[in-house]
């Protein structure tokens, strides 16, 4: 993915790519996949920010509601998503991530299997071939 499209997914979402600084990650060599999948990964992305927002209120408030000596000073419950790795493999999109839940498990599964019905150079939602990559026909004759 160009740099600039890259670098407004991470300042977008700085919560996700929290490891795209960290030279021992793979997500720091940037989001390997062309600009098609663009608009995939910014919606996946809000709709993870936003799971995750509710989720770690709901948190917040079930522990504010129980008595503060059942709960150590020290203890904190936040449900967290780190991106690890975003790229093309096997002709679709591949988010490997740390942590999560079931809802996100689901909804980055299905950002996968649509990513192969979607052009990764164009991002042309109609038509597309699987061959080594996945292409609309106006990008597999350029």
């Amino acid at each position: 993915m160009k740099k600039d499209l890259e670098d407004v997914l991470f300042k977008k979402y700085p919560n996700i790519f929290k490891q795209k600084d960290n030279d021992k990650m793979s997500i720091s060599r940037g989001i390997q996949c062309k600009d098609g999948w663009y608009d995939l990964i910014d919606i996946l992305c809000a709709k993870i920010t936003q799971h995750i927002e509710f989720k770690n209120k709901k948190l917040d408030e079930q522990f504010k509601a129980r008595p503060k000596t059942l709960i150590p000073s020290s203890y904190s419950v936040k449900l967290i998503f780190e991106a690890s790795q975003v790229k093309s493999k096997f002709d679709g999109l591949r988010f490997y991530f740390d942590g999560g839940d079931d809802y996100t498990f689901g909804i980055v599964a299905m950002a996968e299997a649509m990513s192969l019905r979607i052009c990764e150079y164009c991002g042309n939602k109609k038509f597309t071939t699987e061959e080594v990559e996945t292409k609309c026909e106006k990008c597999r004759k350029n």
